[in-house]
This record gives structure tokens, C-alpha cells and sequence, in this order.
């Protein structure tokens, strides 16, 4: 009997040639490293000790916030510095906690200064967060970009605020404080080891202090190699936009959006 001849059936008629995808061309991820023998080739694994050097700088070294201030100035924008309850970089990156609530000197300024000048609809708040290189290099770019789409759609803003030692949700008792519709907190972004330099941008609708995060909405990874900065202040601009109208922002809005008339 004879034996039948299975690979015929199972064949491929007219095989496509495979297609190379250059994957690093793609991501800054760490893929196609490579290998030499069990281990990295020497290149790689320099590379990788050099971003998680980048990373860790990222996190412990302090923001210039008198250079932040004066640049900001520079754009004819005024400008103010608050602090957090962190008291130093050890303290915000062992309790997180203290990063989100206003240190009383900084409250109280807050306070008087909504009382000279009155409420707004949108206040910028410019924080350290987790990366320092991210705010140097791409918040005052962002600042400039975003403040006059805001100033085109005719909406009053506050003085941009600075401020140290910050998590997200310190822009609920900052918002709050000055009698803000929306509050938008640009943030250094945790640094990871392909980007130790992302900014995110986090808007919130009615900001108060104890505010969920399922009320905010986030634009991310805002730098060269990520969102272009024109791009990030057209989004947040947009979104701002969308809160007003609808009173709302978070994991609501989308729904609330749809449901407006055209």
C-alpha cells in the first residue's frame, strides 16, 4: 500500500513573500535587541543602563521653577508658585498623599488672590510630578500653545500656577481655590525607559478637592517622539470646550457630548 503524499494538500500554492517589519523603526520600546550569546550585546545593554540613569534623574532632580516663571512671564502671562504638603523629593515620592493637598502658606494665597481678582473658567497648573525633564523641556512650549487657543475661544484664565512637589489631584484644591470652571494640571509623567521626558495633560470639569480620577481626562505622552505640543493643546483646547458646554468631564463626557444638539 501505498503511502500518501500529504505535503501536497497541505502546501501553500503561491507563498507571499514575508513582509520585514523594521519594529525599532516603529517604537521606542526595547524590541529587536538582539543577543550575544545568552545574554545583550554590549550596545544594548549600555543603552539600557543609560535611560534607566535618565529615568531615575528624571524622578530625584528639581524642577528651576524661577526659570519656569520668568519664561512664562516672557509670554506676557501672569504667574504664581504654590507648594504642596511634600516638604522635599523623599517625602512626595514615599507618600503620594501629601502631593495632592496644598500646603496652607500656598491655600491661603490661592484664597487671596481669588478675592482681588475674582473667579475664572480655566486655570494651567504647571507641576513637577514624576519627571522634572519633562516639564523643563515641554511645558512652557505647551503653556504658550494652549493659552492662546484658550484666548481664541474668548475664556478667562487665571494666572498660570507653578507648582512643587505635586500630584495630579493637586489641581482639584488649586482649581478650587481660585473659583475655576476647569483646571488643567500639565505634569511630568512617571519616566519609563524609553521616555523619561513625557508630559501629561489632566482636565477636570467643577475641580474640588476629593475629586475622583474618573472625572478627569488625560492627554499623554506630550513630547518630541510622542503628541506634538500643537497637537496636545488642540486636544486639551477642545476638551475645555466640550466641559463647558456640557458641565461635565471624565468618563461621562463622551455620552454627554453625543447627547448635545447639533
Amino acid at each position: 500500500m501505498t503511502k500518501p503524499d500529504i505535503t501536497a494538500s497541505a502546501s501553500v500554492a503561491k507563498p507571499a513573500g514575508e513582509r520585514h517589519l523594521d519594529l525599532k523603526a516603529m517604537t521606542d520600546a526595547r524590541v529587536a535587541l538582539g543577543r550575544f550569546g545568552s545574554g545583550l550585546p554590549t550596545q544594548a545593554q549600555l543603552a539600557f543602563l543609560l535611560d534607566h540613569a535618565k529615568a531615575r534623574e528624571a524622578v530625584w532632580s528639581a524642577i528651576d521653577p524661577n526659570g519656569i516663571e520668568s519664561k512664562i512671564r516672557a509670554l506676557g502671562l501672569d504667574v504664581v508658585e504654590v507648594e504642596s504638603l511634600a516638604s522635599e523629593r523623599s517625602v512626595y515620592v514615599r507618600r503620594p498623599d501629601l502631593g495632592r493637598r496644598l500646603a496652607d502658606p500656598s491655600r491661603q494665597m490661592l484664597a487671596a488672590l481669588r478675592e482681588a481678582r475674582g473667579t475664572c473658567e480655566v486655570v494651567i497648573i504647571v507641576a513637577d510630578g514624576l519627571s522634572s525633564s519633562a516639564v523643563e523641556i515641554n511645558a512652557v512650549p505647551l503653556v504658550a500653545a494652549l493659552s492662546a487657543r484658550l484666548a481664541e475661544r474668548g475664556l478667562t484664565l487665571a494666572p498660570i500656577v507653578v507648582a512643587r512637589q505635586a500630584r495630579v489631584a493637586l489641581g482639584d484644591p488649586v482649581g478650587e481655590g481660585l473659583g475655576a470652571k476647569v483646571s488643567i494640571i500639565l505634569i511630568g509623567e512617571r519616566p519609563g525607559l524609553s521616555a523619561a521626558d513625557s508630559l501629561g495633560g489632566y482636565v477636570t470639569y467643577g475641580p474640588q478637592t476629593g475629586t475622583p480620577d474618573s472625572r478627569r481626562n488625560c492627554i499623554s505622552n506630550i513630547r518630541e517622539g510622542g503628541m506634538p505640543i500643537a497637537v496636545a493643546a488642540d486636544a486639551i483646547a477642545a476638551l475645555v470646550t466640550d466641559m463647558l458646554r456640557t458641565g461635565i468631564s471624565g468618563v461621562g463626557l463622551k455620552d454627554a457630548k453625543a447627547s448635545l444638539p447639533n
